[in-house]
């Protein structure tokens, strides 16, 4: 056996050194060769293959289960798999709003809270192809769909003071946005910090969807654009408690005729979803997703599309408003599912430490923001002799959006109030996304 050894020059080779070889696990002799670097060949005996085999096996073995305790259950290229998660997410958060806590939470943020945990937890991964889909398809096409309500002549001629005091709490949020990055810098996020203000502030002044479409159009981290969105709604729990015990000074209007009517019969269709409305509401949004993004590619703004997409819809609903207005109750039904399916995306695609780390800080930008927004709105109201339920109005459309202003109005009986307090927070998601990116690049990035 001696013999067969070749001679190695300088010093034995250590215990370490042999274990880099490959050993061939279908094979009784040990593979074959270390080089050395006067590349001559040492074969290795057979007391020294036993051990190091059994260290190789070891390594692999090891190896293997590591992998497979970080792969999701889920494949990244299991489309079917993915589609039926993200589908399953949608629809528990759409349920859980029917429940106490769920109802309390909202529904985009029970999608995004589920999404994070799923991906977090292993069940999906965090950037499988289903999501790519998601955020450069269904999510532009979302925003048409919202926005067939957006007439702008309508809007001005039928919400009056509401109107004027729905631009007090604008100015009121742009002012809390300033004081609240000043005081609040959330250095700790880097480029993000002054791009999360920036959507925030067109939160506060439209909605969720003009918080997405601002994101996008900056680019800012899922993890952080998650955090924000959960900080967003623990503060906007505390500011609806305080509205309505400010809403409890003022009694019911006298049951009057009014527009709710119509628009409640008109929203309560959209639970039926019919067919033809359905498919010509879906085809016209594709139609001007396709011609928003023909116009960003054309004219090179980066980032651009969902703002494009945006000022088509309104300008369309506002030439074209008995057509684009029949298209509006199934509109907003599709609208729903796919931006409760893009909350769901914008959780699964976060780190959950990240969001923990990163929501303290947006959380008390928040409570500065809106704090200010109040005492703007309610301080500068009153002096300009404003009503307090038409102050309070305008400020939910402002925070919440039209469904929450339509949802205290129906609540506090104050029937003059439902349409407008609509029309206005309709009116706030046309103009926000374009106010909070350019508030965002003009003033926010260099504070």
């Amino acid at each position: 056996m001696a013999s067969k050894l070749l001679h190695l020059h300088g010093p034995l080779c250590s215990s370490l050194e042999f274990q880099h070889l490959h050993l061939d696990s279908r094979q009784n002799s040990p593979a074959k060769i270390l080089q050395s670097s006067n590349r001559s060949r040492v074969v290795l005996s057979p007391p020294l293959r036993i051990s190091t085999r059994r260290d190789n096996r070891n390594r692999v073995r090891a190896f293997t289960v590591r992998s497979q305790f970080n792969a999701p259950l889920i494949a990244p290229h299991d489309q079917w798999g993915n589609w039926t998660a993200l589908f399953a997410i949608v629809a528990f958060g759409i349920w859980s709003e029917k429940t106490k806590i769920g109802s309390a939470l909202s529904g985009p943020l029970v999608s995004t809270l589920v999404g994070l945990a799923s991906s977090n937890l292993g069940i999906i991964s965090s950037n499988p192809p289903a999501f790519k889909v998601v955020l450069e398809f269904l999510l532009p096409v979302a925003v048409p769909l919202l926005l067939y309500r957006a007439d702008l002549h309508r809007v001005i001629k039928s919400t009056g003071a509401l109107l004027l005091a729905f631009l007090l709490g604008s100015v009121g949020t742009t002012i809390g946005t300033v004081v609240a990055y000043f005081l609040v810098p959330m250095r700790s996020l880097g480029q993000d910090s002054w791009k999360i203000a920036a959507a925030l502030m067109g939160r506060h002044i439209g909605g969720s969807v003009n918080y997405v479409a601002i994101s996008d159009a900056l680019g800012v981290q899922p993890s952080v654009l998650a955090a924000g969105l959960a900080a967003d709604n623990v503060i906007n729990a505390v500011y609806f408690t305080t509205l309505f015990a400010l809403a409890s000074r003022v009694p019911p209007e006298a049951s009057t005729p009014s527009d709710g009517a119509a628009m409640d019969t008109e929203s309560a269709s959209s639970d039926k979803l019919p067919i033809l409305q359905t498919a010509t509401a879906l085809a016209l949004s594709f139609a001007i997703c396709k011609s928003g993004s023909y116009l960003t590619k054309y004219f090179g703004i980066q980032g651009g599309g969902l703002p494009a997409i945006t000022a088509i819809v309104v300008v369309l609903a506002t030439v074209f408003p008995k057509q684009s207005a029949y298209l509006a109750p199934s509109g907003e039904a599709m609208a729903m599912i796919l931006m409760q399916l893009f909350f769901a995306v914008v959780g699964a695609s976060g780190n959950i430490w990240s969001v923990i780390s990163t929501a303290p800080s947006i959380f008390l930008f928040c409570l500065v923001q809106i704090a200010v927004h109040l005492a703007i709105i309610l301080g500068l109201g009153k002096l300009f002799r404003f009503d307090l339920k038409l102050l309070l109005i305008a400020s939910n459309a402002n925070i919440g959006g039209p469904t929450t202003a339509c949802g205290m109005a129906t609540a506090k009986a104050w029937t003059s109030m439902v349409v407008p307090g609509i029309l206005a927070g309709i009116f706030g998601i046309a103009i926000a996304t374009f106010l909070g990116i350019g508030f965002g690049v003009a003033v926010l990035k260099y504070m």
